[in-house]
């Protein structure tokens, strides 16, 4: 049938052979010529006699053609309705809908954002519980500057202080500091957390990461790519950790990631211990 309405489609070259006697007519499709046998008298109408070969009345030759071409029209018509409707809803069923692209948008935003932070590889050197606050770790902690930062952490009702000890950690470092109980807090250290935040372990970076390395999410070769970090002021202002940290958690893997960007350093993936599917502040 296909082959039929590509031959319909192309146009039909009608050959035709006028033999100027009363027999008849020839009317050949292309390149087809085939000997064909005289009328006996017969009335007007169509004979087919070869599937390629279609013999008239001389009379009726006229009408015949003019039929054929009428079907032949009718047929391309017909071909093109339908290939105009298979495209119009191959074309409507591969374009995006709205809500598609504006979660396409909305995520691309998202990694924008997630970029602008000072997310680094920290090392804590020293940890004590502060003196005037029950729940709150006083951490001592190596971001690759020349001095290391006091930061503040309300993890005393879940990790053991000697688990903090000289640990690598993920420190946030472009928050405007705040001050705790007298102490001020210039950062943030990351951490997974499960639904009902009975649970809490600190992020990890992989072994051979260095204090002062800035983290990054997606792909290897995306770490040149990364922008200039945004200060603390604006991270406030326009709110950039509120917006990012709903999208940040540990996957099945206890992976951290961004949606579906991987957090990483230079030497592999940031993870958590034992915590899969868990949010991330």
């Amino acid at each position: 049938m296909m082959a039929a309405a590509g031959l319909l489609k192309s146009g039909i070259t009608l050959l035709s052979c006028w033999n100027r006697s009363p027999v008849g007519i020839r009317v050949l499709f292309p390149s087809r010529p085939l000997p064909h046998p005289p009328f006996s008298g017969k009335p007007p109408s169509f004979s087919l006699t070869h599937s390629s070969c279609i013999t008239v009345n001389a009379k009726a030759t006229a009408r015949a053609v003019v039929s054929f071409c009428t079907a032949a029209d009718a047929a391309t018509t017909a071909i093109d309705s339908s290939a105009s409707t298979t495209d119009s809803s191959s074309s409507s069923s591969s374009s995006s809908s709205p809500s598609e692209i504006a979660s396409l948008s909305d995520a691309v935003a998202i990694k924008e954002a997630a970029s602008l932070l000072d997310i680094r590889v920290g090392r804590v050197l020293k940890a004590w519980r502060h003196p005037d606050a029950d729940s709150l770790y006083v951490e001592e902690v190596d971001v690759g500057e020349p001095e290391p930062r006091i930061i503040c952490s309300g993890l005393v009702n879940y990790i053991p202080l000697d688990h903090i000890q000289g640990k690598l950690v993920i420190v946030l470092a472009n928050l405007k500091p705040r001050n705790m109980r007298n102490i001020k807090s210039c950062g943030m250290l990351l951490a997974a957390s499960d639904a009902s935040r009975e649970n809490i372990e600190l992020l990890e970076p992989p072994e051979g990461s260095l204090p002062g390395e800035r983290i990054w999410f997606g792909l290897e070769n995306e770490k040149e790519k990364q922008p200039d970090t945004a200060s603390p002021n604006q991270i406030q202002k326009k709110k950039i950790w509120e917006t990012v940290q709903p999208h940040l958690k540990t996957d099945a893997s206890c992976t951290a990631v961004l949606s579906v960007h991987f957090m990483r350093t230079a030497a592999g993936f940031v993870v958590s211990r034992s915590l899969k599917n868990a949010s991330i502040s």
